[in-house]
C-alpha cells in the first residue's frame, strides 16, 4: 500500500486518471445490477437476461486483438477516450430504450467500449507514472477494477430504495462522459511521431495479425497467456458453483452468500495491490505461478469446506491468488513486451479472458447437472492446480526473457515488425 500511497502522492495526472477510473468503476458495478434488473423486467426471460449479458463480453471475444491494434496504432489516449464516450452513448440509450433488439445492440456498443478501454488504458499506463511507479499503477487499476464490482451492488441497493434501475444506468451514463472529460484534458498515450509512420505503415488487419505472429513467437509470452486462460476457465466454473455451494451444500442464506462473494472480492483486491512494489523477472515469474497455485487450492478446499465459516477462508485465499495471477500476468506482459505491441498483447489476453468466461458459464450448468455442486468446484480446483503444475513445467523448459530492447520497468518499446527488415521476427523466442 505504501507504493500505491506514494504513487498518489507524487504523481498528479495518476490522480486525475486513478479518480476517473474510480467513479466509472462504481458505476459500472451499479450498472450491472439494474442491468440484470431492467432485462428481467422488460423481458422476463432467462434466454434474454443471458444473451443481453453475453452482449457485454462478445466484442473482447471477438476483436479483442483488433482493439488492441488501435491502441498501438494511434493515441492511446484517444482510444481510452473513446471508449468512454461509446459506453456514456450506450447507457443513455439502454434507458431510453426498451426493446429487446435495441436493448441488446446497445448492451453491445457497451461491450465495445469496454473491449477497446482496457487494452488502450493498460497499455497507456507506462507514459501516466514515471517509471519506478508503473506496478503500483498496474496494481491500482485492477483493484480499483474490482473495488467497483464489490461497492457498486451496495451503492444500487441505496439507489434503489429511492429510484428505479434506470436511474442507476443514467448515473452510469454520467460517470463514463466525466471519465471522458478528465482522460481528455491529460497529457499521456500519445500517438506516433508521423514521420514514424509515413510510407510504410501497413492496414489495420495486418497490424492485428502481426500481433498475433508476434505473441506465437514468445514462447514464454504463450505460456503465460495460455495458463492465465486456462486458470480463469475454471474460475468461471467456480463462480457457476458459488451460490449453489452456499445455499445448497453449506445451508447459508442470502446474506451469508453475500458475505461469501465479499470476502473473495476483498481477497482480490489484495491479490492484486500485492504486485505495487514490482520486481524483477524471476519474481514476477514466482509470484504469478504462487497466484495460479493459492486460486486453485482456494477453489479445492472451497468445494471441501465443511461450513460458512470454512468457505469464508477458503474463499478469501482463492479470491487473492486470483488477483496475484491477474496482476503478474499484466507485470510480465509490460515486462517482456515492447511498447509498439503492448496493446496488442492486452487486446489478445482479453479475448483469451473473454473466450474463458463464457466456456466457463456454459460449461458450469452442465457440470452441476452430471457430477453436482461439490464435485464441480473441487474438480474446478483440482484442474487449476494441474494448469498450475503444467505451466511451470512449461516456463522452465521454455525460459523466460524479456524483448532485448525493453526495460523490466516498461522502458522505450522496440521496432514494430512492419518496420523491420524482410524475414526478421517481430518479437524474439521467450
Amino acid at each position: 500500500m505504501r507504493s500505491v500511497i506514494g504513487l498518489l502522492r507524487h504523481e498528479r495526472r495518476a490522480r486525475v486518471f486513478f479518480a476517473a477510473l474510480a467513479q466509472s468503476a462504481l458505476g459500472t458495478g451499479a450498472a450491472y445490477v439494474a442491468l440484470l434488473l431492467v432485462a428481467l423486467d422488460r423481458f422476463d426471460s432467462p434466454w434474454a437476461i443471458g444473451l443481453i449479458l453475453l452482449a457485454d463480453v462478445v466484442p473482447a471475444m471477438l476483436l479483442g486483438p483488433l482493439f488492441g491494434a488501435l491502441a498501438d496504432r494511434w493515441s492511446r489516449r484517444a482510444c481510452a477516450v473513446l471508449a468512454d464516450v461509446l459506453r456514456a452513448v450506450a447507457f443513455v440509450g439502454l434507458v431510453v430504450v426498451d426493446g429487446f433488439v435495441g436493448t441488446f445492440f446497445l448492451a453491445l456498443l457497451a461491450g465495445v467500449g469496454t473491449g477497446l478501454f482496457t487494452p488502450a488504458a493498460l497499455a497507456a499506463l507506462p507514459s501516466l507514472v514515471e517509471e519506478q511507479r508503473l506496478p503500483a499503477a498496474t496494481s491500482l487499476f485492477g483493484a480499483i477494477a474490482d473495488f467497483g464490482f464489490i461497492a457498486g451492488p451496495a451503492t444500487a441497493a441505496a439507489v434503489l430504495l429511492i429510484g428505479g434501475p434506470e436511474t442507476i444506468l443514467a448515473a452510469n451514463a454520467v460517470t463514463f462522459g466525466l471519465s471522458a472529460l478528465a482522460l481528455a484534458t491529460l497529457r499521456f498515450g500519445e500517438a506516433p511521431a508521423p514521420g514514424e509512420l509515413e510510407g510504410s505503415r501497413p492496414s489495420l488487419l495486418r497490424e492485428t495479425r502481426d500481433g498475433l505472429v508476434a505473441t506465437a513467437g514468445m514462447a514464454g509470452l504463450r505460456v503465460i497467456l495460455v495458463a492465465s486462460g486456462a486458470a480463469l476457465l475454471f474460475g468461471a466454473i467456480f463462480n457457476v458453483g458459488q451460490p449453489l455451494l452456499a445455499q445448497d451444500e453449506l445451508g447459508s442464506s442470502d446474506a451469508g452468500f453475500a458475505v461469501l462473494v465479499t470476502a473473495y472480492g476483498l481477497g482480490f483486491i489484495g491479490g492484486t495491490l500485492s504486485g505495487s512494489r514490482g520486481g524483477e523477472l524471476s519474481l514476477l515469474r514466482m509470484r504469478y505461478l504462487s497466484g495460479a497455485f493459492l486460486m486453485a487450492l482456494g477453489f479445492a478446499a472451497s468445494g471441501l469446506a465443511p461450513s460458512v465459516a470454512a468457505a469464508i477462508c477458503t474463499f478469501l485465499a482463492a479470491g487473492y491468488g486470483n488477483g496475484m495471477l491477474l496482476i503478474y500476468e499484466r507485470l510480465l506482459i509490460q515486462a517482456l513486451v515492447p511498447d509498439a505491441l503492448r496493446g496488442r498483447i492486452f487486446g489478445i489476453r482479453d479475448a483469451i479472458t473473454a473466450w474463458a468466461f463464457a466456456l466457463g458459464f456454459l460449461a458450469g450448468p452442465l457440470l452441476l447437472d452430471s457430477i453436482g455442486t461439490r464435485a464441480m468446484v473441487t474438480a474446478a480446483g483440482a484442474c487449476g492446480l494441474i494448469v498450475w503444475l503444467a505451466t511451470a513445467i512449461a516456463l522452465r523448459r521454455s525460459g523466460l526473457s524479456a524483448h532485448p530492447s525493453v526495460t523490466l520497468a516498461g522502458g522505450a518499446g522496440a521496432d514494430l515488425a512492419w518496420q523491420r527488415r524482410p524475414g526478421e521476427h517481430g518479437a524474439d523466442a521467450g
